[in-house]
Formats: C-alpha cells, structure tokens, sequence
C-alpha cells in the first residue's frame, strides 16, 4: 500500500482526507511542518499532500526542504489549500508543487485523481 503523508493543521480536514483516502493508502498525518519533516525523514514516503496555511512554518517553506533534500527531492507534493484564487495554481506549480487541490474538498474524486496523476509521474 502507498504511503501518503498529510500535513494538515485542521482536525476536520485530517479526518476527511483520513476518511477519503484511508481504504486506499497508507495515511500518515502531521498538524506541524516540524512533525512532518521528522516523520518523511524516517520514513520517505510516495507522495505528501501538504497544506499551505500551517502554523510556525508554511507549506512553501517545507516545500523547499524536502526539494533540498536528495532523499526527498523526487517526491511528489501536492498543495492541498484554501489560497484558491486566479493564479494561485500556477503560482504553487511554479514553486515546486506536483499538483494543486483546493480546498474545501466538495468532491473527493478531484483529490484521488491528483493523487493517482501524481502517483503515476
């Protein structure tokens, strides 16, 4: 089974993508970018969906160690965030995310098929 990290400061958001993905991936989830990049150093995981707006460090700040980092740099990394005005996908897929998925989530196959695009790269 894959493995997929969720950082995500939000209980009602972990418990959702929980609840979305659990039947088909391996979900490990992290309120801070602290945690995150602690838990993805022991273990490298497939993918990560990675929030924006995180308390201490934010989504672009991690994004840019894990790509600095040689064991993670070919991760894929998708934001998974509220910032979902016009031009804000292609500011984060700019920035070194893999994909882009806003949030709320209204409708789950939209994750699950950024997930299996990025999965497949």
């Amino acid at each position: 089974m894959k493995k997929i990290v969720l950082v995500e400061d939000n209980a009602d958001n972990r418990l959702l993508v929980q609840v979305i993905l659990g039947d088909f991936y391996d979900i490990a989830s992290y309120e801070n970018g602290k945690d995150a990049l602690e838990g993805i150093a022991a273990q490298k995981p497939d993918l990560i969906l990675l929030d924006i707006s995180l308390p201490k460090m934010d989504g672009n700040a991690i994004l840019g160690i894990i790509r600095a980092d040689e064991t993670t740099r070919d991760v894929p990394v998708i934001a998974l965030t509220a910032h979902a005005m016009a031009g804000d996908r292609e500011k984060y897929l700019e920035a070194g995310f893999t994909d882009y998925v806003a949030k709320p989530i209204v409708d789950e196959e939209v994750l699950l098929s950024a997930i299996k695009r990025a999965l497949a790269q």
